[in-house]
């Protein structure tokens, strides 16, 4: 039986979070904004209709904000991975097997299911399902690959006529669309990669799904061969059940404001690693190497400018925070320098291996910390529990350096004090 994917994409994903819990602003354009308040990365269809670019700095929009009413949202992250996991787990829900690809698309496996339901209909199922029960509405592309299935995702939110769901698993359907479809619109084909393509007289989707496979292997890479095979409705590229395993993990962030002295730092970094300690347990494995860096603002131009990082290895793999903390503690001695306005901090955890599998040197001797799982344990369930948090001093009570959130909506769904009162 030929294989069939749908691609399920949550429209407008972060603003339409916000417009959730706010139904005044069901027709208000509304905009979410970087780490920071810096540049635009969500924009309600409100707001892309007055012609607010993804990626400008908000500074510059401050007069269409005023003149439009536009609402201006801080990043709520643990709001969009909570709402991400209600929409996925009512996809797993309907769908055999599902990939989550991101935090506001997911892959389903729907072989079969036409011999039962018009594939269009299951599509209009799963989106007025995921529209009902979590209120994000969503747009669904159906293809035999999962690059055509993109294909048909993006006709969705075009199309109106469409009403959210695409078809794409009929040969003349495909090649129509494909001959609608710039080439830089494929997934997988970047800018660079396009401007190739176009000296070469391929302008559009179906320009490349009629060049051979093998001259593309050639000029290119297997990669975008396997795109044209995709284009021409060979799966080539099979669901992802289990995610891949990360190979490391990066938690950083700009200031707030600028950090001058040692202690505003130490907490910094502190907070950087504690937060990628949490993301390394959750991916169930141990770090060998940690990573910090400094720096200041490449942007301040008549000030003094420096940057430095450090990476070290720790005696033996570990998720346990307090040894992070203290590595991080011994690195930043090494490149700290006074005198500098820093406007960047950050900590990489990478050579990862599953808990229990590194393998001790003849010579080495080193014992974990008593209880160190049963502790980490504890910590995690009661930060997670939206009850309340748990801190190490080190990190520090008063943070003038975090980074500035001057819109931040309320955690609605994971707060205890911030659930939506109805009277």
């Amino acid at each position: 039986m030929s294989p069939v994917f749908a691609l399920v994409d949550c429209n407008n994903f972060y603003a339409s979070c916000e417009k959730l819990f706010r139904p005044d602003l069901v027709d208000t354009p509304v905009v979410v904004l970087s780490n920071n308040d810096g540049c635009v990365v969500a924009r309600s269809k409100e707001a892309k209709a007055l012609g607010i670019k993804m990626g400008v700095p908000v500074f510059k929009i401050q007069a269409q904000i005023k003149q439009y009413g536009i609402q201006v949202f801080s990043s709520n992250y643990s709001l969009y991975a909570d709402m991400s996991d209600r929409v996925m787990r009512t996809l797993e829900e309907m769908a055999p097997r599902v990939e989550i690809y991101s935090i506001d698309e997911a892959f389903l496996d729907l072989t079969g299911v036409q011999s039962a339901v018009s594939l269009v209909d299951f599509g209009q199922q799963v989106k007025h399902t995921i529209e009902r029960w979590i209120g994000i509405a969503v747009c669904v592309g159906i293809a035999p690959t999962k690059t055509l299935a993109k294909l048909a995702n993006h006709a969705a939110k075009k199309y109106t006529a469409t009403g959210g769901v695409v078809d794409l698993t009929h040969p003349s359907r495909q090649r129509k669309l494909l001959a609608l479809t710039p080439v830089e619109d494929i997934w997988g084909v970047g800018n660079r990669i396009s401007k190739r393509l176009k000296d070469m007289g391929i302008h559009t989707a179906l320009d490349l799904a009629d060049t051979s496979a093998k001259s593309i292997r050639k000029h290119f890479s297997v990669v975008l061969e396997r795109t044209v095979r995709e284009l021409n409705g060979e799966a080539c590229m099979e669901l992802e059940q289990i995610p891949p395993t990360k190979k490391q993990i990066i938690c950083s962030r700009s200031f707030g404001s600028r950090v001058t002295s040692r202690m505003h730092m130490r907490q910094a970094l502190c907070e950087h690693v504690t937060r990628a300690a949490e993301k390394l347990r959750k991916e169930r494995q141990q770090a060998k190497l940690l990573s910090i860096f400094i720096r200041t603002s490449p942007f301040q131009n008549n000030v003094p400018q420096y940057r430095n990082g450090l990476t070290a290895k720790l005696p033996r793999p570990t998720d346990d925070t307090r040894d992070l903390i203290q590595l991080t503690m011994v690195l930043l001695e090494q490149i700290w320098r006074d005198g500098y306005d820093y406007a960047k901090a950050g900590v990489v955890l990478s050579d990862f291996y599953d808990i229990g599998t590194y393998q001790l040197g003849l010579f080495e001797n080193h014992i974990e910390r008593s209880n160190s799982r049963q502790l980490m344990h504890i910590l995690d369930t009661i930060n997670h529990s939206g009850q309340g948090r748990l801190f190490f001093a080190r990190q520090g009570v008063t943070r003038g350096w975090v980074m500035k959130r001057d819109h931040l909506s309320p955690a609605y769904t994971t707060h205890w004090q911030q659930l939506v009162k109805v009277s």
